[in-house]
């Protein structure tokens, strides 16, 4: 049975090999040479990591996992080119 806003558990078995990819992707990139970062930095940006993808793993709409991934997969190219992802987050 699907599920029209709410995350059913086979859809949400058949993100798990693609949000853990690409929560090791994430933290491998961070230890790029081509972020100019300290090793201070560099644990505080895991640490970021690790709690967006901790309190996302509570997340059962559909449409809220689909844009954590979305985000992810944005934040995994801006990381391969060197740059830092912006929080764009206006209030």
């Amino acid at each position: 049975m699907t599920s029209l806003i709410w995350l059913t558990a086979e859809e949400a078995a058949k993100n798990r090999g693609k949000v853990l990819s690409l929560y090791r992707q994430l933290l491998r990139s961070i230890n790029s040479p081509k972020l100019q970062l300290s090793y201070a930095s560099r644990l505080a940006k895991k640490a970021e990591v690790k709690t967006i993808f901790l309190f996302g793993s509570e997340e059962i709409s559909k449409h809220n996992v689909a844009d954590l991934i979305n985000t992810g997969e944005y934040a995994l190219s801006q990381l391969k080119q060197g740059k830092i992802p912006n929080n764009t987050t206006q209030y």
